[in-house]
């Protein structure tokens, strides 16, 4: 069942928003080679008990981080580490934000140092791509019209989409319907309605598409060691246009 939002209810979830730009604003600053996704990760928890917040994915499922940290072929859920991060790694923090019961949720991808220039693309496209997604969450739009966007621009641009892991519907849980796929046909889905709320997150890789598991149950990696990179924003479909509860 998908819970449609009402005004106040968005306000609710645009301050958590709020707070969750702030933090990545922070991060942005923080992210050069030496520092240790574990420090990002401290941080984060902090930064979010300063503004009366919490980390709604810490516990989740046994989840033990504030963060995903994910660097280079890790597309997603990558634990935070002692490791420190290297000039020409990417890194992706992820993180949901509760504020008083309503959450927001948001990832970004970050340069370490000087990249490749394949990372970079890989950077500029899978934000790019995650933009067009957005500009089709409109008021009778179907799902499919997003999903396309996202693949057409990235494929074109000669980056594969990843399929395993999908946006989502978000409120008071952290995942609630509708599904939100960055893949396939136009026209097809179900259509957009005002007061939906989800997140649009494209996670595109370099090479394959397709992603392997490790062994600690969450972490998922490229299957052929490609980079792999995720931004993604929540949003809110009105009548006036989606409105992005997480912009930086």
């Amino acid at each position: 069942m998908i819970i449609l939002k009402t005004k106040d209810e968005i306000e609710h979830m645009r301050k958590a928003g709020e707070i969750l730009a702030a933090c990545h604003r922070e991060i942005r600053t923080m992210v050069k080679p030496g520092v240790t996704t574990q420090e990002i990760d401290q941080f984060v928890e902090k930064f979010l008990k300063q503004h009366g917040a919490t980390p709604e994915q810490k516990g989740y499922k046994g989840y033990a981080f504030a963060t995903c940290a994910s660097v280079n072929d890790v597309i997603c859920h990558g634990f935070p580490s002692a490791a420190p991060l290297k000039d020409g790694d990417i890194v992706t923090i992820d993180m949901v934000v509760n504020l008083n019961g309503w959450l927001a949720d948001s990832a970004w991808s970050y340069p370490v140092g000087s990249v490749s220039e394949q990372a970079a693309k890989l950077l500029e496209v899978t934000e790019a791509s995650m933009y067009k997604g957005i500009e089709q969450a409109v008021v009778g739009n179907r799902m499919g019209d997003v999903s396309n966007a996202i693949q057409q621009y990235a494929e074109a641009q000669g980056f594969s989409v990843v399929r395993d892991f999908i946006g989502h519907g978000i409120g008071q849980d952290m995942h609630e319907e509708p599904q939100v796929p960055h893949y396939g046909p136009p026209g097809r889905g179900i259509r957009l309605k005002a007061g939906m709320v989800m997140t649009i997150e494209p996670m595109l890789n370099t090479g394959a598409w397709q992603s392997k598991i490790d062994a600690d149950g969450w972490t998922a990696r490229t299957i052929d060691g490609g980079l792999s990179a995720q931004y993604e924003h929540t949003i809110a479909i009105t009548e006036d246009g989606p409105i992005i509860l997480t912009k930086q």
